[in-house]
């Protein structure tokens, strides 16, 4: 089986979404913003909103409109979201040609998302990835948001590996807490919701762009390394 340098061989990997797979950040401002013009605020700049991405949809909602005003805001953004959260996403560039490049060599994947499962189902299928995922968790089926380890733990055990096995890709501070706290081995990739500085503050190791996962786990690229 692959191995991370110098590392213990690896079995299955887990992503996180937003920031690592995908670009939800054009959807997630167009609900924020619906959500700030029902309690009659401004639009956010989608630089502003892309700082608050990251702890649920709850907390995105709060700091967007204020905790006080969360229940009135809250219903428009789901309502808003569950309307353009598939338009509006694309895959980031390396996601496909990674998954597929682990699934050629036999590596499991997952996603774990603090995104509401439905709206994480619907982007993945949209965009052509779930095939390649063999589970997806979410706050939901977890019970906990990240950075506790339900979420992990549940992606380990659908992917029958164990935590020494596994390797956790995120683009967040967060994502270092989660994996730790589920015993998991954490990889941050650059570009999604926190500069690189505070990625590398962190002390994991940090991939300039996704795909350089599948050198780093020793694997072949199908079909020849993308551009």
């Amino acid at each position: 089986m692959p191995r991370a340098t110098g590392a213990p061989e690896v079995h299955g990997v887990v992503f996180d979404l937003d920031g690592t797979l995908v670009d939800a950040f054009p959807g997630l401002t167009t609900a924020a913003n619906a959500a700030r013009a029902a309690v009659g605020e401004p639009p956010l700049a989608p630089e502003a909103v892309r700082r608050m991405v990251g702890g649920g949809v709850e907390r995105l909602v709060a700091l967007a409109v204020g905790a006080e005003r969360v229940a009135q805001a809250l219903p428009v953004f789901r309502e808003t979201y569950a309307r353009v959260c598939a338009e509006q996403t694309d895959a980031l560039p390396d996601a496909r040609p990674t998954l597929e490049a682990l699934s050629v060599a036999g590596l499991k994947a997952a996603v774990a998302s603090n995104k509401p499962v439905e709206f994480t189902e619907r982007i993945l299928a949209t965009l052509g990835l779930r095939r390649y995922l063999a589970a997806v968790e979410g706050p939901e089926t977890a019970g906990a948001l990240k950075p506790e380890p339900a979420m992990l733990r549940r992606c380990l055990v659908a992917l029958g590996i164990e935590a020494a096995g596994a390797l956790y890709v995120g683009d967040m501070p967060m994502d270092v807490i989660a994996g730790e706290r589920a015993a998991v081995r954490v990889v941050l990739v650059g570009g999604g919701a926190a500069p690189v500085r505070e990625l590398r503050a962190t002390g994991a190791t940090v991939l300039a762009r996704l795909y350089d996962l599948v050198s780093m786990l020793g694997l072949d690229a199908p079909g020849g390394k993308p551009r």
